[in-house]
């Protein structure tokens, strides 16, 4: 049997296999999605609006799903649905693949059915800006082809098992999936069981750290380390504490911040309330960011 009929055995043999398991989301196929567990769908969280969700499964039977949990800024939904006994997908096992290794891609298709595609994982550890603005690390880099609608459809091994959920596109032909290893599975479960992912949040809008250095040297200010905030929502934690557009973020809960992303980071490891030091001109200050009504939402 030659390499070309081997290919197409597998590809013949895996789409038969894990076609079931494979959902589409939204009623005119805003995304894709994967039998996670009896009663339970796993997809993107861009791919969800509202609390019911159209789930359409690869018989074309299509019904309404109830979000069960949340992670935005993960960018992951679990859906409770009845599954009508559709497999659930299996998930795979080990350290994950190496790039190099030949990975297959599915993804629902209008009106049920299944597409199969294959190409290879082009690197590891690739990071991304999920919907709420967060960056996303780890993720597999590969290219088997996906068309529109194909976010939240799985990434998938030799043998039809998961390896990642296929999350954002490159262009170019190159894709990110989010691996499929037991930190994920754990999110995945608590999720299912109703433990949306909250996270401290201030409620500001931030300029990138060279933006911020230009302006302050612009109008004459001393330069500085530090996130600048171009804007700020009413009613905000940031708002209630005194933080104002203009003053540059250099300590959030006694560590020093130095750009967005490490702000995101210790605001997600430091429960409420806390003290956040700006610098508002050349004046220091402190502020207190915290209470009840501000411990939750999203980041």
């Amino acid at each position: 049997m030659s390499a070309l009929d081997e290919l197409s055995q597998s590809l013949t043999s895996l789409a038969a296999s894990v076609t079931p398991s494979i959902v589409g989301i939204g009623s005119r196929l805003r995304g894709s999605g994967v039998v996670a567990a009896d009663g339970q769908v796993l997809t993107n969280a861009h791919n969800v609006r509202g609390d019911e969700v159209t789930v359409t499964f690869a018989t074309g039977r299509s019904t309404t799903g109830r979000l069960a949990g949340i992670d935005v800024d993960g960018d992951l939904a679990v859906i409770a649905v009845d599954t009508a006994g559709a497999q659930a997908i299996a998930w795979g096992e080990g350290d994950g693949p190496s790039a190099g290794a030949i990975v297959f891609a599915g993804a629902a298709t209008p009106g049920g059915g299944a597409r199969v595609t294959f190409g290879s994982i082009s690197a590891v550890e690739r990071s991304f800006r999920g919907p709420g603005g967060r960056k996303i690390g780890g993720s597999l880099e590969h290219t088997a082809p996906l068309a529109p609608g194909s976010s939240g459809g799985p990434l998938l091994d030799a043998e039809g098992r998961l390896l990642g959920l296929n999350t954002n596109r490159l262009g170019e032909g190159f894709y990110l999936a989010l691996p499929a290893d037991a930190a994920l599975r754990a999110r995945v479960e608590a999720l299912g069981r109703g433990e949306s992912v909250t996270r401290p949040r201030l409620g500001i809008a931030v300029a990138p750290a060279r933006v911020s250095r230009r302006l302050r040297e612009s109008v004459g200010l001393p330069d500085r380390d530090g996130v600048l905030v171009r804007g700020v929502e009413d009613d905000s934690p940031a708002a209630r504490a005194g933080i104002r557009d203009g003053d540059l973020i250099v300590e959030i809960a006694g560590q020093p911040v130095t750009e967005a992303d490490q702000l995101q980071e210790i605001l997600a490891s430091s429960p409420m309330p806390f003290e956040v030091k700006v610098v508002r001109g050349t004046d220091e200050r402190t502020v207190s960011v915290g209470g009840a009504a501000d411990a939750a939402g999203e980041a």
